[in-house]
């Protein structure tokens, strides 16, 4: 008398569990919309900025931009000392209110 092999089947692919299963959806949800696409937006550019610092620099990305802060603003241009404490709060909040505090920055602009 042969003998004949027949696998189980996996509850898991069976037709049953797969009429109850949830379909998956057609497209991911993003609650930003069309807006974090804008290139214009300001708060886009400096994550973007702060990601790719934070690539360069890894753990001690946040302590470079302070320098990079530092460094500006002893060279007298606040505008990029300012970009940099911006790089600085994305990364690390209290301690671009540090540097804002030793240069004695209160512009309620720059938060």
């Amino acid at each position: 008398m042969p003998l004949h092999f027949a696998a189980a089947r996996s509850a898991a692919h069976s037709p049953i569990a797969r009429a109850l299963a949830r379909k998956a959806l057609a497209r991911a949800a993003n609650d930003n919309g069309d807006a974090a696409r804008l290139p214009t937006d300001p708060f886009d550019q400096t994550t973007r900025a702060a990601l790719r610092h934070f690539a360069e620099h890894g753990l001690r990305a946040a302590q470079v931009a302070r320098l990079q802060a530092e460094r500006a603003y002893d060279e007298g241009d606040v505008p990029a000392s300012r970009w940099w404490i911006e790089i600085c709060r994305t990364l690390d909040g209290r301690m671009a209110r540090q540097c804002e505090r030793a240069f004695g920055i209160d512009d309620p602009l720059i938060h």
